[in-house]
């Protein structure tokens, strides 16, 4: 008997990929700085705060910058990607995304998000999902990044299950580490030589059942 009672989802890369639209503000604001900025400086800003992501980029160009110019500099940053994400439709969501949520949700699984994104309540809203979620723990209720599980823990508190009563969907290695540390189940999403630790990887919710589920 499956003892499984909740599913919490990371949101970039599992539910959308809002990965290009971080990546085209910071090229945006790289180029204004004058810094050469590519998609592979790019993948050391996954699953890195804002702050922390300006750091990285300052650094690849030798720019020194005072506490309140970064400040200003990675507000610029987050508007230009709000309004990106504002422009987003449910023809964002990923494959099979919409329909395990629908799966979970009328098997009487409950599901949180789990998320370290500010702006996960208007990506939610934008692309039509906001329903299908029982709660929303993001950026804006946690103070500890992943590998700490303090957002899975909250989502776990928020639906009234324990760690062991969950399952996380997560795509970064943070995630699966923050997942596990929390005495939790978790998906990869991805690729298994990256994401080894999860129970099991998929390479996205389509691949996913209630079958597959049970079997964890």
């Amino acid at each position: 008997m499956s003892t499984i009672k909740a599913c919490i989802f990371d949101l970039d890369g599992v539910i959308v990929d809002t990965a290009v639209y971080h990546y085209k503000a910071w090229k945006r604001l790289a180029d204004e700085l004058g810094i050469n900025f590519t998609e592979h400086d790019n993948e050391r800003l996954k699953g890195v705060s804002r702050v922390r992501s300006l750091e990285i980029i300052l650094e690849l160009g030798h720019v020194t910058k005072t506490p309140e110019e970064q400040q200003e500099l990675a507000t610029r940053k987050n508007d230009w990607y709000v309004e990106m994400i504002n422009r987003m439709t449910p023809a964002e969501i990923l494959p099979g995304a919409k329909e395990f949520l629908e799966t979970c949700r009328a098997a009487g699984i409950k599901t949180a998000l789990g998320s370290a994104s500010k702006n996960s309540s208007t990506i939610l809203n934008k692309i039509g999902l906001s329903h299908l979620f029982d709660t929303i723990v993001d950026g804006n209720h946690v103070s500890k990044a992943k590998p700490d599980p303090e957002v899975f823990l909250k989502g776990a508190e928020a639906l009234g299950v324990i760690p062991a009563e969950c399952v996380v969907f997560e795509d970064a290695i943070a995630g699966v580490e923050a997942a596990i540390i929390g005495g939790m189940k978790v998906v990869g999403i991805g690729l298994p030589e990256v994401l080894g630790e999860a129970n099991i990887v998929i390479s996205g919710l389509d691949k996913m059942s209630l079958e597959i589920l049970r079997e964890l």
